[in-house]
């Protein structure tokens, strides 16, 4: 069977029912959004990879959406196929710094890994940041087997900008 294109995904979201609340609805991406682990136990619940590619896109329907002054070529990921923006906020109150991170992009799928990614690292502290192995997580989920080549360089390059990012914040923190 060939995979569905992103369009046709974005077109029938699956719906998940009042049973099955994967998806909570937007929240303030820079309070809280779906963790990594509730992204873990749903894509287990989802057998089928046309479910689990839906769901993507679902995790990237709850993005904050970012102002159009941020997609900027300051935040412009490169290294991605689709157009992807990450703008970083660092939080110095307190201790280590945290960065938090909102993002977007021009395309459904890619807007989902986004969501994903930031699961991931958002509200981290540097060391936590470069102490997490995304690209172990995303073969856990199948990323490898079930995305183009363009797609999983395209994971790899926000990681490595967000990594980036870690170090920058440390090397000013010493």
């Amino acid at each position: 069977m060939a995979r569905p294109s992103s369009r046709e995904l974005a077109q029938n979201p699956i719906d998940f029912g009042p049973s099955h609340p994967y998806i909570a609805g937007k929240r303030n991406l820079w309070a809280s959004m779906t963790t990594i682990d509730e992204i873990r136990d749903n894509f287990e619940l989802l057998d089928e990879w046309d479910d689990r590619y839906r769901y993507v896109i679902e995790l990237g329907r709850t993005l904050e959406p970012m102002p159009e002054a941020e997609h900027s070529a300051a935040n412009k990921v490169n290294g991605c196929v689709s157009q992807v923006w990450l703008q970083k906020l660092v939080d110095r109150d307190g201790g280590a710094p945290i960065l938090k991170y909102r993002g977007d992009s021009d395309a459904h799928i890619v807007r989902g890994l986004v969501a994903i990614v930031l699961s991931l690292y958002s509200g981290r502290t540097p060391q936590e940041i470069l102490d997490t192995d995304a690209i172990a997580v995303f073969d856990e989920f199948g990323f490898r087997d079930h995305l183009t080549p363009q797609r999983s360089n395209g994971l790899r390059s926000m990681v490595e900008r967000i990594k980036t990012d870690a170090k920058e914040a440390l090397a000013e923190a010493s």
